[in-house]
């Protein structure tokens, strides 16, 4: 089996954004999936790579995304899957994890050829990530019990095409599993 990273995308938010408040019920829906992919991630020593948009502060880090995250308003939505200090972390400007990111050379440094998928906005950032992991020949996890949205309909809908266009295996964090052969 191919080695596995897990992909926690744009959950270190302030949440000072239009959409917010349709996107924190679903955030907190997502939250209990979120915390067992990174608890059984880490059980099993795989990469855990957090992808977090900047929010346009051209000048921040991802110690600095935290702080703020957690300085929120939401901040019960960030403390539980805050990093740990084995986390890796890239920062993003737009909505894919690989546009202009180093995140492809990273996980060719790790060996990884499967990514799972988790975080916000299903409709947004998890599908065009996935369509990026795709055309990578990434083989391509979305956990849909840690994935957030902001609009049922279209997080329905995006999860379909993730599916049936991106050859995506959609299942739930509890069927994931991270003990995989990592190369020697």
């Amino acid at each position: 089996m191919a080695r596995t990273a897990l992909i926690v995308i744009d959950m270190l938010n302030s949440y000072e954004h239009e959409d917010a408040e349709a996107l924190v019920p679903s955030v907190r829906d997502a939250l209990p999936g979120v915390r067992a992919l990174l608890k059984r991630a880490r059980a099993g020593d795989a990469p855990v790579i957090y992808v977090n948009d900047n929010f346009g502060k051209w000048r921040s880090h991802h110690g600095e995304i935290l702080r703020s995250a957690l300085a929120g308003r939401y901040r019960d939505l960030v403390a539980p899957v805050a990093p740990d200090e084995h986390a890796l972390f890239v920062v993003k400007a737009r909505h894919s994890v690989f546009y202009e990111t180093p995140l492809a050379y990273l996980l060719g440094q790790l060996e990884v050829r499967r990514v799972v998928l988790c975080g916000q906005v299903t409709e947004q950032c998890v599908l065009y990530s996935a369509l990026d992991a795709h055309i990578r020949h990434y083989e391509v996890v979305v956990a849909t019990d840690a994935v957030a949205h902001i609009d049922p309909d279209l997080a329905q809908a995006a999860l379909r095409m993730m599916e049936r266009n991106m050859s995506a295996l959609l299942t739930t964090s509890d069927a994931i599993a991270f003990e995989d052969a990592t190369p020697a």
